[in-house]
Parts: C-alpha cells; sequence; structure tokens
C-alpha cells in the first residue's frame, strides 16, 4: 500500500494534466497537485512516479496547483471536474488509505498505551509482577494484531523493539529481587526444616499422631505463606508431604488406590478445574477491558478515532467469544469426569468387597487345610500304634513257633506267619481307607465352603 499515487488525466476543460495524490495520514488529510501539460515533462513524470511515489522529495515545476481536504468514506479523493482513465486506482487508493488511517490510530494508541506501561516501569523501585503481567497482555494484544495485519509491519517492529526494552528493564528489577528472595528463602527454608525435624523426632519417639497431624498442617500453611524460592518451595513441601504419608500409615489412613483408574481419573478432574478456573480469569480480564474501551469509545473525538475503537472492541470480543467457546467445551469435558470418576468410585468399592471376599476365602482355605494336617497326624500316629501292635503280635507267633518246632517238629509255624502277616495287611489297609474317608470329607466341605464363598461374590456383584 502506497501513500502516494501519480497519474495522468484531465481537468474541467479536458485538457491533459499531471495528478499527484499525497495522503498525510497523522491528519487523515489528502493533498492534491496538479501539473499542466507543458510543465509536466517526460523527465518529471519518470522522476514523479520512481522517486517521489515512494517518499523522495521532488521539486516541483511552476506552476502548479496544490490543495487539500479531509480523507472521507463518502467524498471522492479527485477534486470536482478532474477525471482519470483508471478511476478503480482512486477507489482502491481511498479503501486502503482508509485502512492506513486506521492502523495509524491503532498504532498511536497503542504508543501511547506502551507510554503509561513505560512511565510504572520507570517510577517502580523493585520488581513488581502486576507491572510484567501488564506488558504481557500488553504485548498478546499487539501481536494478534500484527498477525491479523491491523498493523504495519514497522509499526509492529517499533512496538517490540520498545517492549522488549521494558521487558529488559523489568527483568533487571527481577533479577534483583530474585537475589533478595534467596536470601530470605534460606532463611525461611531453615526454619520450616527445624520444625519438619522436631516433628519427626516426634514420630520416632511413638507421640501422639494427631497433634503432630496438626503441627503438620500448620507448617504446611506457613510454607505458603512464606517467602521461598520455587527450589526451596518443592524441597520443602517433599519433606513435609513424606511426613504427613508417615503419620497417615501410622494412623492407618494410607491411599490404597494409588495409582488406580479413579485416582488417575481424579488427577484430571483437578488438572481441569484449574484450567477451567484460568480460563474465567481469562475472560474477566477481557470483560474489563471490553468495559473501559466502551467507557472511552464515549469520550471519543472524531469519527476515525470511534471507528478505531469499535475495531478494538470488535477484536475483543471475538477473543471474548473464542474463549467462551472453549470454555464450554472445558464444561463439557468436566461432565464426563464427573460421570467417570462417579462409575470408577464405585467400581472401587466393587473390588474393595471382592478384596475383603477373597481375604476371607484364603482364610478359610487355610483353616481348612489346617484341619487336614491334623487329621492326617492324628491318623498316622494311630496307625503306627496298630502297625507297633501288629508287630508285637507277630513277634509273639514267632516265638511260639519255634517253642513249638522244638517241641514237635511240626509244619504250623508257617500258618501262624501267614496269619500274622495277614493280621497287619488288614490292620495297614483299614488305616489306609480311614485316612482317604477323612481326606475326601475335609475336600467336600472345602469344595462345598469354596461355593459359598463364589455365590457370595456374585450376590454382591449382582446388588451393584
Amino acid at each position: 500500500m502506497r501513500n502516494r499515487i501519480v497519474m495522468w488525466g484531465t481537468n474541467a476543460e479536458d485538457k491533459r494534466i499531471l495528478i499527484a495524490l499525497d495522503l498525510i495520514a497523522a491528519e487523515n488529510k489528502v493533498s492534491t497537485f496538479i501539473f499542466d501539460e507543458n510543465v509536466a515533462t517526460e523527465a518529471f513524470y519518470k522522476q514523479m512516479k520512481n522517486d517521489w511515489r515512494v517518499g523522495k522529495e521532488v521539486e516541483f515545476p511552476e506552476p502548479h496547483e496544490a490543495s487539500s481536504k479531509d480523507l472521507t468514506v463518502a467524498d471522492d479523493l479527485l477534486p470536482e471536474g478532474i477525471k482519470v482513465e483508471r478511476h478503480d486506482v482512486i477507489l482502491r487508493a481511498k479503501t486502503e488509505w482508509h485502512f492506513i488511517v486506521l492502523s495509524g490510530k491503532m498504532y498511536q494508541m497503542f504508543k501511547t498505551e506502551l507510554a503509561e506501561i513505560e512511565q510504572k516501569v520507570k517510577e517502580a523501585t523493585r520488581y513488581e509482577r502486576s507491572i510484567w503481567e501488564e506488558m504481557v497482555q500488553f504485548w498478546d494484544k499487539v501481536q494478534k494484531n500484527v498477525i491479523d495485519k491491523n498493523l504495519f509491519r514497522e509499526h509492529g517492529r517499533a512496538l517490540k523493539d520498545k517492549t522488549n526494552e521494558l521487558f529488559d528493564e523489568l527483568k533487571s528489577l527481577r533479577k534483583t529481587a530474585d537475589t533478595e528472595l534467596k536470601k530470605a528463602s534460606k532463611e525461611q527454608f531453615g526454619k520450616l526444616l527445624e520444625k519438619l525435624q522436631a516433628i519427626e523426632a516426634k514420630i520416632e519417639k511413638g507421640l501422639g499422631l494427631q497433634p503432630i497431624f496438626n503441627e503438620l498442617k500448620n507448617i504446611h500453611k506457613d510454607s505458603k505463606e512464606a517467602k521461598l524460592t520455587r527450589d526451596d518451595r518443592s524441597k520443602i513441601w517433599k519433606k513435609i508431604d513424606a511426613a504427613f504419608q508417615v503419620v497417615k500409615e501410622k494412623r492407618g489412613m494410607t491411599d490404597r488406590n494409588n495409582g488406580s483408574g479413579k485416582s488417575r481419573v481424579q488427577k484430571r478432574m483437578d488438572g481441569l478445574l484449574g484450567a477451567i478456573k484460568k480460563m474465567e480469569q481469562s475472560i474477566g480480564r477481557d470483560l474489563k477491558d471490553k468495559e473501559f474501551e466502551t467507557r472511552r469509545m464515549s469520550q471519543t473525538d472524531g469519527q476515525l478515532e470511534m471507528q478505531i475503537r469499535q475495531a478494538k472492541l470488535a477484536m475483543i470480543e471475538q477473543r471474548i467469544s473464542s474463549k467462551e467457546e472453549k470454555l464450554k467445551d472445558m464444561h463439557k469435558t468436566r461432565k464426563e469426569l464427573e460421570k467417570r470418576l462417579e462409575k470408577e468410585t464405585k467400581k472401587e468399592e466393587k473390588r474393595e468387597v471382592q478384596k475383603q471376599v477373597e481375604v476371607k476365602k484364603e482364610e478359610i482355605k487355610a483353616k481348612i487345610a489346617e484341619d487336614i494336617k491334623i487329621k492326617n497326624e492324628e491318623i498316622s500316629e494311630d496307625a503306627k500304634k496298630l502297625e507297633e501292635a501288629a508287630m508285637k503280635i507277630k513277634e509273639g507267633k514267632k516265638s511260639k513257633a519255634k517253642k513249638s518246632q522244638a517241641e514237635r517238629a511240626a509244619p504250623e509255624t508257617d500258618e501262624g506267619s501267614a496269619q500274622s502277616d495277614n493280621l497287619i495287611e488288614a490292620i495297614s489297609t483299614t488305616v489306609g481307607e480311614a485316612i482317604e474317608n477323612v481326606v475326601d470329607t475335609v475336600k467336600a466341605v472345602a469344595s462345598v465352603v469354596e461355593d459359598k464363598i463364589e455365590e457370595t461374590i456374585e450376590s454382591l456383584g449382582e446388588e451393584e
């Protein structure tokens, strides 16, 4: 877009003339220069087209006419009675020049706003986060207009250079503040650490957990209010969390579901709620900007300035609309997470009940196994006694058989021995069958108990 136009045309007497139009954007005016054909030589025309049109100064020949008028949407750029072959170029220039004027107004508005911030920076004796945030918001607005091409590149560059300069000054103030903060943080961190070490000593001694828990809560509160660096705050919070965990474990308050589906959904929910809060705060700031711009519009002088205010207001409204749409999606996601959280909570309750049933089931199985072991030991002891008794009987039979053999040399020894072996075999068989019957009975009882446990689990599942 050029601020100057050079073209041939004719005047009211239909004489050929050279016309030069110059936009004075800062004043919202258009200067017109008309040269008769007899002074507008080819060399002068080329000089006007190649040099003057791009901003260089050229000496105008005499005689020539010069006039000036306000740039308006309704009026033509050309003086009355002047005609040109390419009137579309004039129409396009008028549209573009209105944009140039409005963009220039926006640039001036940003310069004024930046000057106000610069004054705050110059007067600041220490780093103030509010000024930094104001700078960030200001640059966001400028950058958006640069991206949307509402500002010219050179204007955007000038604002960027000045903004960076102010950011550097704020960084210098922040560096000084950081040095002071590190010193104060070191002192505060040491005091908090001493308190924590005292509490850890109380935990080691086994003192009352409820008072210790309350002391930890107070330390956590103090750590929030203390002037600490990010690293020191992170370190002290880790130590506080570790102490809380020890106390909770001793009180039986350990989170058994850490890493479960419920905890993961809860973490997402917490993060989403934080994002929703930030988005609502951002919309709130935009609404304040909108209110400010609306109030300034009522104090605006001039139609063009009113238009630039309206353009800026439209940008703010568009930004609010976009953020409200995102906020709507975030609330939709929140409702989905609430449903998932409710579902995961029910699942965890069901798993907890099932876990308790499984524990009970294992206890019953262990009791049955112990009963079987005791019965086996009792039966084994009885069997051993029976076998010992049978052996004695057998030994007695052998003694009698030897005595009879010596007296009669009779063949009854083998018969007596066979009878004794049969008796031992009968006893062993009876004992073995008794053991098998006991084991079968206990197994049957275990099977029935297990079936009952399974029925209990299924009924709990149906109730949920």
